[in-house]
C-alpha cells in the first residue's frame, strides 16, 4: 500500500477530462517526479491529489485512508504539503511573516521549525525582515519551500519548483529537495526540467495526455531510448 496514491484519476475542468485514468504513488522519503510534454496534465494530477479538482473516476488515499472527498485544507491538516508554481508568496509580507503564516495550523512553538528551515535556506535568514517581494525567483521558491515545511508536511508537493530560475538556483534547489526527503517526508514534484528531475528522482511518471506512459525509476528512465529520445531531446 503506498504512502500516498491518486489511483485511476480521471477528471478535468468543465465537460472536459484531462487525467484519463492516471496513477501517480510516492512513498516516505521518495522523490517521486512527474514529467511530460506541456498540456500532458502534469499539473492537474498534482492538484487532483491535493483536492483542487474534483474527480469523475479514481480515489486518492493517504496513509490508508480515502482522502478523496477532502478538501485541500483538510489534506493539510492531514500532513499534506502544497506550493503552486506562481503567486506562492505574500510580496507585501517579510521573509520570516511568510513562513509565519506556514504555520497558521499549529498550536505548538514554531521557533524550532523556524530555524530549521533557515538552516536549510540560509539567504532566507539573511533577508528574514525583508519583503518577500523583493526577492530574486529563486530566494522566492525558497520562501514557498519553507512555508509549506512550517506546516511540518509529511507529504510535500511541488508544482514546478524551478520554473524561471537558472541552472546553479536550480541546482541548488534540487540539492534542497533530496536534503528534505532524506529526513522521511515524502516529495512529490511536477517538473518540465525533466532531465534533472529524473536525476533526483526515485520514481518518475512520464504522463502523456492524462495518461500513464512509462512508470519507473528516474535512473531505468533516463536509460530508457524512447523516453530519451521523446521527452528528454535525446
Amino acid at each position: 500500500m503506498s504512502f500516498l496514491i491518486g489511483e485511476n484519476m480521471t477528471g478535468g475542468y468543465g465537460g472536459s477530462d484531462i487525467l484519463n485514468g492516471c496513477t501517480i504513488a510516492v512513498e516516505q522519503g521518495e522523490i517521486a517526479v512527474i514529467v511530460g510534454p506541456n498540456g500532458a496534465g502534469k499539473s492537474t494530477a498534482m492538484k487532483a491529489i491535493f483536492g483542487m479538482l474534483n474527480l469523475r473516476h479514481g480515489q486518492v488515499r493517504f496513509k490508508g485512508a480515502d482522502i478523496t472527498a477532502l478538501s485541500p485544507q483538510q489534506r493539510v491538516l492531514a500532513g499534506m504539503g502544497f506550493v503552486p508554481q506562481t503567486h506562492n508568496v505574500f510580496t507585501s509580507m517579510s521573509v520570516e511573516e511568510n513562513l509565519e503564516m506556514g504555520a497558521f495550523i499549529r498550536r505548538d512553538d514554531i521557533r524550532a521549525s523556524l530555524e530549521q528551515v533557515y538552516a536549510l535556506f540560509p539567504v532566507l535568514k539573511e533577508k528574514r525582515r525583508q519583503p518577500a517581494g523583493q526577492l530574486s525567483g529563486g530566494q522566492r521558491q525558497q520562501v514557498a519551500v519553507g512555508r509549506a515545511l512550517m506546516t511540518q508536511p509529511q507529504v510535500l508537493m511541488l508544482d514546478e519548483p524551478t520554473a524561471g530560475v537558472s541552472p546553479i538556483v536550480m541546482d541548488e534547489l534540487f540539492d534542497r529537495i533530496i536534503e528534505i526527503a532524506r529526513t522521511g517526508i515524502a516529495i512529490l514534484m511536477v517538473e518540465q526540467n525533466a532531465r534533472q528531475a529524473l536525476n533526483i528522482a526515485d520514481k518518475g511518471y512520464v504522463l502523456v495526455q492524462g495518461s500513464n506512459r512509462f512508470t519507473d525509476s528516474g535512473a531505468a528512465l533516463m536509460a530508457n531510448p524512447e523516453v530519451r529520445r521523446s521527452f528528454l531531446g535525446g
